[in-house]
């Protein structure tokens, strides 16, 4: 990665930019060159917010919050991969590839089976998990931004139920479908019409 791949630098680029627009084309081949990745963008979002934050007040929810991140970061490093943040009940992660993106969310969500089989109905970790593939800005450890990475937030936080990985129709095209049970649907949401893809696999 860049030694200047930092959200200052990000944002030293932009202010130019917008300060000089006959300089665009090189400010933008500048951005590109230091922040640009392709990559599978994988994003986790916890279910049940609203109704355990209402039940049990936002202290429990956060310790929840707290279990996610402590169980699924390890299983991301384990398969080679980086959590770029974490965000409310949301975690951000990237990839070189998408087969280490989907064994990641099949592992993720089976450890939430396995912790929840000892816990109360309220503490279970339950979540859906989105992932998608291509050129994405990444901001260090901070952020990132790109196309992908919208469809897969979409995905992850909209459409996915409890216990679902939906992939992009780019991230699909990277796996081996011989070796993945992917079902193929279609969504309308804001606007868009999706072409994704569940990966079915068992839940232990």
């Amino acid at each position: 990665m860049p030694a200047n791949n930092t959200r200052a630098e990000l944002q030293r680029l932009l202010q130019e930019r917008n300060e000089h627009p006959e300089n665009v084309a090189e400010i933008d081949r500048q951005i590109h060159t230091n922040f640009d990745q392709d990559c599978a963008i994988l994003v986790l979002d916890l279910s049940g917010f609203s109704r355990l934050t209402i039940r049990h007040g936002i202290t429990h929810f956060l310790a929840m919050v707290h279990r996610m991140t402590t169980i699924a970061t390890p299983i991301v490093q384990r398969h080679e991969g980086r959590v770029v943040k974490q965000e409310a009940d949301n975690l951000f992660a990237v990839f070189v590839d998408v087969s280490s993106a989907v064994a990641t969310a099949i592992a993720i969500l089976q450890a939430f089976n396995a912790v929840n089989s000892g816990l109360p109905e309220d503490h279970d970790l339950h979540a859906g998990i989105g992932i998608g593939y291509g050129t994405t800005l990444v901001i260090g450890d901070e952020d990132l931004y790109g196309s992908e990475m919208n469809l897969a937030s979409k995905l992850g936080e909209d459409l996915a139920r409890s216990g679902e990985i939906l992939l992009t129709e780019a991230a699909f095209t990277k796996l081996d479908t011989a070796a993945i049970d992917g079902e193929r649907l279609r969504f309308s949401v804001s606007g868009l019409d999706l072409l994704a893809y569940k990966v079915n696999y068992s839940e232990r």
